[in-house]
């Protein structure tokens, strides 16, 4: 079995910090493994190889967060030791260092995130890829771009991680996004036998709060297509976006801009949902055929005219769509004296509210934003005649008439 303990060498100049390194011994083999954790001599003790601070030191939140730091290091250190005897292979104290800071590597919260971000690309799961990224950022951002090691994510980090979002005022939804996220992780890292489950997400937030509704009633959705928008281009096609979503059940933007030329047939656009991969029928109406006519036909294969330039970065194209129609039914919400902020995603909302007035059973719009998972409403939708929810929008849509 290697022996490793905690060493320090003090700087030569005495108002210096030193620094704090591991001392591997094996087969009689002693090798070094330093480490950036850089204390003055007064903070070390030699009799207990242990950092020390006073309640008083002003240094003592960074001396502490060195001593977890070190903790961690030793138990990683003595794993890797014990795993190689219980292997039965011969090593050297060489091996134990190659091995820890292999982990290092491989076994951080970044790079592991990174390489999960790189699969689910691969694996053509290009939405999930994006929202891990931006998980990835935020957790960034938080710890000032220093990575850390999956085994060293514990309850504290994680409280200490939801409460920076609180104090910057990020909404709780927000925050349980990325913590989700940052939990399937960890429980990933937990299968591939990375590290051990220490359930560091027990006391943060992980639910979904009901949000504030922000839902049209029809009126106001009737007055937006009565408007005269033909002087200006950009706020009209961001009306009539608007408009479709609504028209096609609230369908998501993303769903609408990859529709295709031969998602529609006999009348009926067949897709599945990009966020859950289930399939949807809709009926195509003249209401929607209408604001298709307005533009020419699109030169690539997709069916509306949202991305037009085939071979070039779709997903970009995409985004930035969303971003323009978004700034443009301001303007919108301006006029008609809406107050709520104007999104596509209020088409989703208003066409759920809409339904609801109407007296269709919930089983068959789940209320839109008002179910707490969107997993019931994929159950529900999944056992339905698409008759039934053709009959419903065609009821909506007479009340714009």
């Amino acid at each position: 079995m290697a022996s490793i303990k905690v060493k320090f060498r003090p700087s030569a100049l005495s108002e210096r910090e030193g620094t704090v390194y591991y001392q591997i011994i094996h087969d009689r083999k002693i090798r070094q493994l330093p480490t950036d954790y850089k204390v003055f001599t007064s903070e070390w003790d030699e009799n207990r190889s242990m950092v020390v601070t006073t309640y008083t030191s002003s240094r003592r939140p960074f001396i502490l967060s060195i001593r977890e730091r070190i903790r961690w290091d030793m138990e990683r250190l003595t794993k890797i030791g014990r795993k190689m005897d219980a292997d039965g292979l011969t090593y050297t104290a060489d091996d134990v260092i190659d091995e820890f800071n292999r982990y290092a590597h491989d076994c951080s919260l970044f790079n592991y995130m990174e390489g999960l971000i790189a699969r689910l690309k691969q694996n053509g799961k290009i939405r999930t890829s994006e929202t891990y990224r931006s998980a990835l950022n935020s957790f960034r951002k938080f710890r000032d771009d220093r990575d850390i090691m999956l085994d060293c994510i514990t309850s504290e980090v994680m409280e200490d991680f939801e409460a920076w979002h609180r104090n910057r005022g990020v909404a709780s939804n927000t925050i349980s996004f990325y913590t989700r996220i940052l939990r399937a992780v960890y429980h990933r890292a937990v299968e591939d036998e990375i590290i051990e489950n220490r359930n560091p997400f027990r006391h943060v937030y992980t639910g979904i709060d009901k949000t504030v509704k922000r839902a049209l009633p029809l009126a106001v959705i009737k007055k937006i297509k009565s408007l005269d928008l033909s002087l200006t281009p950009s706020v009209d096609f961001a009306r009539d976006m608007f408009l479709l979503s609504f028209y096609l059940r609230g369908m998501s933007f993303i769903d609408m801009a990859f529709l295709r030329k031969t998602d529609l047939r006999n009348g009926y656009v067949t897709y599945r949902r990009r966020k859950t991969g289930q399939q949807l029928i809709i009926e195509w109406t003249k209401d929607m055929q209408t604001i298709l006519d307005k533009y020419p036909e699109n030169k690539s294969d997709y069916l509306l005219p949202i991305i037009c330039n085939p071979g070039t970065n779709e997903r970009c194209i995409y985004r930035n769509a969303g971003y323009n129609i978004n700034h443009n039914l301001k303007n919108i919400a301006g006029i008609v004296g809406v107050t709520i902020p104007l999104t596509l995603y209020v088409a989703r909302h208003s066409w759920a509210s809409a339904a609801k007035a109407k007296g269709i059973p919930l089983s068959v719009i789940s209320e839109g934003m008002g179910h707490d998972s969107e997993t019931t409403t994929q159950i529900y939708l999944a056992s339905l005649d698409t008759s039934v929810v053709d009959r419903a929008n065609s009821l909506i849509l007479k009340s714009l008439r």
